[in-house]
């Protein structure tokens, strides 16, 4: 019991076990990890260094950076991954993914934006730095849905907007569920 109260005592720790947990393979630093959270530096070390005394994730020193990730070895790996993706829900597990992957801006169009119930997901994301086909497919199997992703750079976004691109003004005029950044 007291280790489930010390686990889940901030939404700073949330916010990190999310990260990590969903990027499991990735490794991260202390400022890339408060700059994909926007929460303070010394908030988010205090929360990892708390983290690795649980064993839930590890630290690796690479030059002068000290880098971490989740350990998938703990006993709470999987538990805690499922409760995080339960708790947060598609769009949440997307967001996740979504900042580990460096992502501008990201959100879900279409008819799950509308409420409707379907099993396929419009994703639209802008600026992402590294690829997140592996990430959604995982999202996938948990939600028991279809990922529809369409990925676009920064400035050519921003050109489709300017030249009023009729397939990008028929997504931006309908309902969005708004992930991250601002389009």
């Amino acid at each position: 019991m007291r280790m489930l109260k010390s686990l889940f005592s901030s939404s700073i720790r949330a916010d990190v076990l999310s990260l990590l947990l969903n990027s499991p393979d990735e490794k991260f630093y202390v400022r890339e990890i408060a700059k994909l959270l926007r929460k303070n530096p010394s908030g988010v070390k205090r929360e990892l260094d708390n983290l690795e005394k649980m064993g839930i994730v590890f630290s690796e020193r690479v030059a002068n950076l000290k880098y971490f990730q989740a350990n998938k070895e703990s006993p709470l790996y999987s538990e805690l991954k499922n409760l995080i993706t339960k708790s947060l829900g598609l769009p949440g597990a997307l967001k996740a993914v979504l900042r580990a992957a460096g992502a501008r801006a990201a959100f879900i169009y279409g008819p799950y934006a509308e409420g409707e119930d379907v099993d396929r997901v419009d994703l639209m994301v802008i600026g992402a730095e590294t690829s997140i086909q592996k990430e959604l497919k995982d999202i996938e199997r948990k939600f028991g849905c279809r990922i529809n992703c369409t990925e676009m750079e920064e400035e050519e976004y921003k050109l489709k907007r300017k030249k009023r691109d009729s397939a990008l003004k028929r997504i931006l005029s309908g309902k969005r569920i708004s992930l991250i950044g601002r389009v």
